[in-house]
């Protein structure tokens, strides 16, 4: 990992500038973890807009430790999911020996840093991803959207960053382009009936349009899709084991009839 001293903090870019101050927040997480320093590490240093920076990745080897080593539920909790959407965040999964974005940087620090950095935070994201069972025993103690993160954090721990970032955007209700007339379907919950409909206008602004049934998928055959129906039942999330069969489902277009394919227009957005 980067030692706390290196002056390549002061090289590496967070949202707001060089991550030269860093090092001290994690010097005091290590020492005794406080959310309200994780927050403002998060906030102000990390991540901002579902984007992260070369300092993101050398401040996360640091909060895995924290993670993998602390005895509080709580924290590992926290963590997981801030590693988790930070993971999740990344678009640069394929780059080897370190993203090629990276380039400028390589030429102030030296190529072996970068490298060093990336396969540290590579290493660190695969051992919080082993927490995820310790993580979902704790997770039954929280409310539906707290678990929802946690599975957000489980999908982009397991590769599967499309599916994460979608689970991320859209917490209960769906937006779909059709692929034909590319107009929007807007898919919202109907609480009294425990489904989920489609709208070819948004229903917040347009109340009392016609709704348009959504088939729901009777098995998952998707492999992600099963795997998420596994780990929803798991953590009892109650939203999401509503709404995954519908979103593995079908609806045809509420503008044009087109038949659509959900789970695949959904993951086109990301």
């Amino acid at each position: 990992m980067l030692v706390w001293t290196s002056d390549i903090w002061g090289k590496l870019m967070g949202p707001y500038g060089f991550g030269e101050n860093v090092p001290v927040l994690l010097q005091q997480l290590t020492q005794k973890y406080d959310q309200e320093i994780a927050d403002e590490l998060f906030e102000e240093y990390l991540f901002h807009q579902n984007t992260i920076y070369t300092v993101t990745y050398a401040a996360v080897p640091y909060l895995g430790q924290i993670a993998c080593s602390t005895k509080d539920p709580e924290v590992r909790h926290n963590l997981f999911i801030t590693c988790g959407v930070i993971e999740a965040s990344r678009n640069d999964h394929k780059t080897e020996p370190f993203p090629s974005g990276w380039t400028a940087l390589a030429e102030q620090v030296g190529a072996s840093i970068c490298e060093e950095i990336y396969s540290e935070y590579i290493k660190a994201i695969s051992e919080i991803a082993l927490l995820w069972e310790e993580v979902f025993a704790y997770a039954h103690t929280l409310d539906d959207s707290e678990k929802h993160y946690v599975l957000v954090a489980d999908a982009a721990y397991r590769g599967s960053h499309q599916v994460a970032n979608m689970l991320m955007t859209f917490m209960e209700e769906y937006i779909v382009t059709c692929s034909l007339c590319k107009q929007e379907i807007y898919l919202w919950p109907n609480d009294k009936h425990r489904c989920i409909e489609a709208f070819a206008q948004d229903p917040v602004f347009e109340e009392g349009q016609k709704a348009y049934p959504v088939i729901p998928i009777a098995k998952f055959l998707d492999v992600e899709q099963a795997t998420i129906s596994e780990r929803v039942i798991m953590i009892d999330e109650k939203r999401l084991a509503r709404d995954l069969p519908y979103l593995a489902g079908k609806v045809n277009c509420p503008s044009c009839g087109v038949d659509i394919r959900i789970w695949r227009a959904l993951l086109e957005h990301f």
